[in-house]
C-alpha cells in the first residue's frame, strides 16, 4: 500500500530490494540501492512520469547487460565508486591503502534515509520509493578495511544534480588516502565530448571530440581552477547544440587541484566522474579521522541552454545569492594602473558618478611599497607615501557621490620584496629547504600556516574595520607550483584551498554585506566552490569585446550574467590591441554585471553622454538581464550571433544579434528567437543605445518606435530577416508580450 509522509524517510532493509525514484525540473534519477549495496545509478536523464514499483524493478533488471565470453561471471554493476570488488577495470573513485592492504574495500550498506525537499512528499509503495526533490543520505561500511564512508547525493528543485562522498578511518593504523571522487554513468548514444580548454585573456575555449575508447582526463595541477580547466565537461548526442540534443555534464565544485574524465570501457559502459587531485601524502586519515569530497554536480539537458538553465536556477535559489541590484561598477586599473593620485581618481569618481556609476574600486597599488608588480604584496596597511592622510579623501568623496567603495586585495600572496616575506621566509609555500621558481614576481602565502592565516585576516579585518568598505576584488594571479609547507616541504595545496574559502567565509560572517569577487589573472578561478562564498567572478583579464563575446557565451554555460563581471574598457584593448566603438564594448558588455575599466578623463562629453545611454539601458532592463533565462541560437551563418533572455513567466526577452564577421553570402537570411511563448504575440522593438553602427542596413520589416508584432509560434518556428551589420556591431530588440486582442502585425 503506498503511503505518503513529509518527514525524512528510513529506506527498506539495506539486505532487501530497494529502489528510490527522485523527479523534479523535468529530470529524474532511479537508484538501485539492493541487497545491501552501494548505490547504482540506474537512469539519469529525462523525467519518468508515474513510475511505479513495478516499472522501475522492470528497468533496474533491463538495465544488466548479458555476459560477454571472457567477461566476470557476474555481469558488472556500476555503483557510485565503481569499485574492482565489481569486476570494473575502468578507473575507481577511491584509491589508498593501510600499508599496503586495504586499497580494495567492498563496502556494505548500514543505512539509508531520504530527505525531502521542502514540503515534498515520499511515496512508499513496498521497495520502491518516489520524490521529488531530495537528499538521499547513504551510509556504509567495510569492517576488514576500517573504513566507513557517507554518501550524500541530491536531485534539487531544477533538476540539477549533486553528490559527495566522506570517507571516515575506523582503524586504529593511518589510512592514507590518494583519491576519493564519484562516478555517474552515460548512456550508449552519448557519445560526442564538449570541455574547454584556454590560457590567460582566452579563457573557455570551447572544444569536440569523440568519446572513444579509453579514458579522456582532464586534470588540474595549477592549485586553481585554471583558465584552461574543463568547466563543465559533457557527453552528449553527437551535433547536440543549445537548443537540442541530449547530454549530460559534470562539473567539481572546488577551486584547487582536481580531475574531471570520461570514460568508455571495451565492455560498452561510459561513465564519467570527478574527484579533487591530491599530492602525496595530502591527506592521511588518523582513527576516527575523515576526509569529504568537493560536490561533484551533474547538469542534464536537452540542449546547452537547458542544461546551462539548471545550474543558473539552483544557484539563484540559494539564501547566499545576491539579491540587491547588482552596482554598475568602475575599476580604475586600465585608467591609472600603478597612478595613484587623489585628484586624478576624484576626477574619475566625479564623471563615474554623473555616468550612473554605483560602485567605485580602488585596484593595485594603494598599500605598502606596491609602486609597481615587484614589492609589497602581503603588506596589507595603507601606503603613507602614496595616502599620507590615508584612504579617508578619497573613500570620502566617492561616497559623497552616492557610490559604495571598493579594494583590490591579493592575500594568498606574496612578493619576495616586501615586510612580510622579509620577517617570515618560512611562510612561503614551496618544498624543503628552498622556494618555488616566480611567477609575476610573486610566491604564494601558505594559508595553512594558523600564524600565517591569522596575519593576513588580522590585517584584512582592520581595514574593514577602519573604512567602509563594501566590495573587496580578490586576486590570485599565479599558479601553486612546488607548493609544500615548511619545514618538512609536504604539499599543502589541499589546506590552501579550504583556508582560502575560510578566510572569505570569516570575513563575510565579521562584515555583514561585504560582497567578495573572485579574480585570479582574470577567469582562473571560475567555480562552484569559490562561489560558495564570492558574489561575483572575473570572466577575464582581456576587455576585448570581440574576445568577450565567446567567454561570456562560455562562462554562462555554468555562471548566470549577474555574477559575471563584464566591463566597458578603453578603445584599444589593453591586452590585444585593438581598436572597438563605444557602441561594441557596450553592447558586450550590458549583458552580465556591468562594469567600466577606461580612464573617463579620457573620453569626449558624447561619449560619455553615449556612455550614460548604455548605463541608463542596462538598469532599465537589469532585472531582467539578471532573472531571465539565457537563449544562444546555434550558428546558422558564422557571421551572426544571437543570444538572450526571456523573463521566467515568457512575457519578456532581449535579444542581441551580433555582427560577428563578414558573411559569405549577403544578406545572411533568416534567424528565429527561441524560448517564447508560442500562444502570445510579442511587440519587438529595437532599443539600442547610441546611434545606428557603421553598415546597419535594416530590412523593411526592421521595427520602428512603435514596434512590429509577431506571435510567438512565428518567431520561434518562421524566423524573421538579419540585419546587414558590419563585424563588431550589434542591435539589441526588446520583446514584450501584447495585450490579448492586440492584433497590430507586421507591415
Amino acid at each position: 500500500m503506498a503511503a505518503a509522509t513529509l518527514d525524512p524517510v528510513p529506506l527498506p532493509a539495506p539486505s532487501g530490494p530497494c529502489h528510490v525514484h527522485l523527479s523534479s525540473g523535468g529530470v529524474s534519477v532511479l537508484i538501485d540501492l539492493s541487497e545491501g549495496r552501494l548505490p547504482s545509478v540506474v537512469h539519469w536523464g529525462g523525467a519518468l512520469e508515474g513510475l511505479g514499483a513495478e516499472e522501475a524493478a522492470l528497468l533496474i533488471a533491463a538495465a544488466i547487460p548479458h555476459r560477454s565470453p571472457n567477461d566476470p561471471d557476474v555481469p558488472v554493476r556500476l555503483d557510485l565508486l565503481a569499485p574492482q570488488h565489481t569486476g570494473w577495470t575502468g578507473r575507481p573513485g577511491l584509491a589508498g591503502d593501510r600499508d599496503g592492504t586495504a586499497w580494495s574495500p567492498w563496502f556494505r550498506l548500514t543505512g539509508a534515509a531520504l530527505h525531502p525537499a521542502g514540503r515534498g512528499k515520499v511515496s512508499v509503495d513496498g521497495p520502491h520509493v518516489s520524490t521529488g526533490a531530495a537528499r538521499l543520505h547513504v551510509e556504509a561500511e567495510d569492517r576488514v578495511a576500517a573504513l566507513r564512508l557517507v554518501i550524500e547525493f541530491e536531485l534539487t528543485s531544477p533538476g540539477l544534480l549533486r553528490a559527495r562522498a566522506t570517507l571516515v578511518n575506523t582503524g586504529p593504523e593511518p589510512y592514507r588516502l590518494q583519491e576519493l571522487g564519484l562516478i555517474l554513468p552515460l548512456p550508449a548514444h552519448a557519445r560526442e565530448i564538449l570541455d574547454f580548454g584556454g590560457r590567460w585573456t582566452k579563457e573557455r575555449t570551447p572544444q569536440r571530440r569523440e568519446l572513444a575508447a579509453g579514458t579522456h582526463l582532464r586534470e588540474g595541477r595549477r592549485g586553481r581552477t585554471g583558465a584552461d580547466a574543463a568547466f563543465v565537461l559533457s557527453v552528449g548526442e553527437p551535433g547536440f547544440g543549445f537548443a537540442d540534443g541530449e547530454l549530460w555534464g559534470i562539473h567539481l565544485g572546488f577551486s584547487g587541484n582536481h580531475r574531471m574524465w570520461a570514460e568508455r570501457l571495451s565492455n560498452g559502459h561510459q561513465v564519467v566522474g570527478a574527484s579533487e587531485l591530491l599530492l602525496p601524502g595530502e591527506v592521511v586519515l588518523g582513527p576516527e579521522d575523515n576526509y569529504s569530497s568537493p560536490w561533484l554536480y551533474g547538469a542534464y539537458g536537452r540542449g546547452l541552454d537547458d542544461q546551462a538553465a539548471r545550474f543558473h536556477a539552483w544557484l539563484r535559489s540559494r539564501p547566499r545569492h545576491p539579491v540587491k541590484p547588482r552596482p554598475v561598477t568602475l575599476n580604475v586599473w586600465e585608467a591609472v594602473y600603478f597612478d595613484h593620485r587623489l585628484d586624478r581618481l576624484a576626477q574619475l569618481a566625479d564623471r563615474a558618478a554623473a555616468a550612473g556609476v554605483e560602485r567605485f574600486v580602488l585596484d593595485d597599488g594603494w598599500f605598502g611599497a606596491r609602486r609597481d608588480d615587484t614589492a609589497g604584496l602581503g603588506d596589507w596597511v595603507v601606503s603613507r607615501k602614496v595616502w599620507p592622510d590615508g584612504l579617508d579623501p578619497l573613500v570620502n568623496h566617492v561616497r559623497s557621490l552616492g557610490m559604495e567603495f571598493g579594494l583590490w586585495i591579493e592575500p594568498e600572496m606574496v612578493n619576495p620584496d616586501s615586510d612580510l616575506a622579509r620577517a617570515h621566509p618560512e611562510w612561503i609555500m614551496g618544498p624543503q629547504g628552498r622556494w618555488p621558481v616566480e611567477a609575476r614576481h610573486q610566491q604564494v602565502l601558505n594559508l595553512g600556516i594558523p600564524e600565517a592565516y591569522a596575519h593576513i585576516r588580522d590585517q584584512l579585518a582592520a581595514l574593514l574595520q577602519e573604512y567602509p568598505v563594501s566590495y573587496l576584488k580578490w586576486d590570485h594571479n599565479r599558479d601553486l607550483v612546488e607548493a609544500g609547507t615548511y619545514p618538512d616541504g609536504r604539499p599543502g595545496v589541499h589546506e590552501q584551498t579550504l583556508a582560502a574559502y575560510r578566510l572569505m567565509a570569516e570575513l563575510k560572517d565579521r562584515f555583514p554585506g561585504l560582497e567578495i569577487e573572485s579574480c585570479s589573472s582574470g577567469g582562473a578561478r571560475i567555480d562552484l566552490g569559490i562561489l560558495e562564498h564570492a558574489d561575483r567572478v572575473w570572466a577575464s583579464d582581456c576587455n576585448d569585446p570581440l574576445e568577450r563575446q565567446q567567454v561570456h557565451r562560455w562562462t554562462q554555460q555554468l555562471v548566470p550574467p549577474e555574477l559575471m563581471g563584464a566591463h566597458i574598457a578603453s578603445h584599444r584593448s589593453h591586452t590585444t590591441g585593438r581598436m572597438h566603438t563605444l557602441h561594441f564594448r557596450a553592447g558586450t558588455a550590458v549583458w552580465g554585471h556591468l562594469g567600466i575599466e577606461w580612464d573617463l578623463a579620457q573620453a569626449t562629453v558624447e561619449e560619455r553622454a553615449e556612455l550614460a545611454q548604455w548605463i541608463a539601458f542596462h538598469k532599465e532592463h537589469r532585472a531582467l538581464l539578471h532573472s531571465g533565462r539565457l537563449v544562444r541560437t546555434d550558428a546558422f551563418n558564422p557571421a551572426l550571433q544571437i543570444h538572450g533572455v526571456v523573463d521566467s513567466t515568457g512575457a519578456e526577452a532581449l535579444f542581441a544579434v551580433v555582427g560577428a564577421a563578414l558573411p559569405e553570402v549577403d544578406p545572411v537570411g533568416r534567424f528565429r528567437l527561441r524560448g517564447l511563448d508560442p500562444a502570445r504575440r510579442y511587440r519587438i522593438r529595437d532599443v539600442t543605445p547610441g546611434p545606428a553602427p557603421h553598415g546597419f542596413r535594416p530590412p523593411p520589416w526592421w521595427p520602428e518606435q512603435e514596434g512590429t508584432v509577431f506571435s510567438g509560434h512565428s518567431l520561434q518556428t518562421v524566423g524573421v530577416c538579419a540585419p546587414g551589420l558590419a563585424p563588431d556591431t550589434l542591435r539589441i530588440l526588446h520583446l514584450d508580450a501584447r495585450p490579448p486582442g492586440d492584433a497590430r502585425a507586421a507591415g
